[in-house]
C-alpha cells in the first residue's frame, strides 16, 4: 500500500520534500482506504462476542447494504488531513537521523537504516499518527453503533475532546508508538537493504521506477506481517470500547486469553 509514497520520497531525488510525500500519501489513502476500513472493522470485531462479520467479503457486503459505498470511506478525512504532516515528520526525522549516521562515504547500511526508521516511526506516532488513528478508529467504530453520534470530522473531533478531553485523541499511544516504530524500522531496513543490494558497488546507479514500486510493495508487505498484532492491539485501544482495557498489555492479554493468538 505504501509503494506510491516510497516512490515519490525515498528514491526520487527530484521529488524529495515533504509536500510531495504528503500528496503521494493522500493519493494512496484515497485508493486504499476501503481496505483500511475493512481491516479496522475486522480488528474491532471481537471473536468472543460473537463476531459480527464472517470475513472480508461479508464486512464489505454489510457495510454497502447498510451505508452504501460511501460507508467504506468512513473516517477517510482524518487520514487525509494528517497525510502531509505525517509525511513531513516521518521523512524529516529519517533524513535528520540518516544524515547523522551515514558513513564517511555517505552510505547508509541496513542496520543504521533500521534505527533511523525506528526513530522516524516513533516521532510520527507521537506527533501525528496517534491522534489521527484514534479519530479514524472511533469514526469507523461509530458507524456500527445503533445510534451513530459523529456527524462529520470536525463535529466528531469536537465531541471526542468535549467528552474525553484532549487525551481522548491520544488513546493507545503506547501501542501506536510500538506499531509505528516497528513498522517504519522494518520498512526502512528492507528498503535500504534492497536499495544497497540493487546498486551494488555503484552508488550512482539509477533505479527503474518499476523496480522502485516493487521494492516499496515488498517493504510494505513485510512490515505489515511483522507488526499486525501490534496494529490489532492499537485498534482495540482506540475504539469506542477501549475502557474495557486497563493498558496496552492488558489488552494484549485479554485478546490472547479470550480470542486466541489468531485474533
Amino acid at each position: 500500500m505504501n509503494s506510491i509514497n516510497w516512490f515519490c520520497i525515498y528514491f526520487q531525488p527530484e521529488l524529495q520534500g515533504h509536500t510531495p510525500g504528503g500528496i503521494a500519501g493522500g493519493i494512496e489513502i484515497c485508493i486504499t482506504f476501503p481496505t483500511e476500513y475493512v481491516k479496522t472493522q475486522l480488528q474491532l470485531d471481537e471473536k468472543a462476542n460473537p463476531p459480527k462479520y464472517k470475513g472480508i467479503g461479508d464486512c464489505v457486503k454489510q457495510t454497502v447494504n447498510g451505508h452504501g459505498v460511501r460507508g467504506l470511506y468512513r473516517g477517510l478525512s482524518s487520514l487525509l488531513y494528517g497525510s502531509i504532516p505525517k509525511a513531513a515528520v516521518r521523512f524529516g526525522m529519517f533524513e535528520f537521523l540518516s544524515n547523522k549516521m551515514r558513513d564517511e562515504n555517505g552510505k547508509l547500511d541496513s542496520k543504521r537504516g533500521f534505527l533511523c526508521g525506528l526513530g522516524a516511526g516513533v516521532a510520527e506516532a507521537v506527533v501525528v499518527v496517534c491522534p489521527m488513528e484514534t479519530v479514524k478508529v472511533k469514526f469507523i467504530h461509530d458507524q456500527t453503533s445503533a445510534n451513530p453520534k459523529y456527524k462529520g470530522f470536525f463535529h466528531g473531533v469536537r465531541e471526542i475532546v468535549r467528552t474525553e478531553g484532549l487525551k481522548g485523541t491520544y488513546q493507545g499511544l503506547t501501542a501506536t508508538v510500538l506499531k509505528q516504530g516497528s513498522n517504519q524500522a522494518i520498512r526502512f531496513y528492507v528498503m535500504t537493504s534492497l536499495r544497497n543490494w540493487y546498486k551494488g558497488d555503484d552508488p550512482n546507479k539509477a533505479i527503474n521506477p518499476l523496480i522502485t514500486g516493487l521494492f516499496g510493495a515488498v517493504a510494505g508487505a513485510i512490515s505489515v506481517f511483522g507488526n499486525t498484532p501490534l496494529d490489532v492491539i492499537k485498534t482495540r485501544m482506540q475504539g469506542l470500547e477501549a475502557h474495557k482495557y486497563k493498558s496496552t498489555m492488558d489488552c494484549a492479554v485479554k485478546i490472547m486469553k479470550h480470542e486466541g493468538p489468531m485474533a
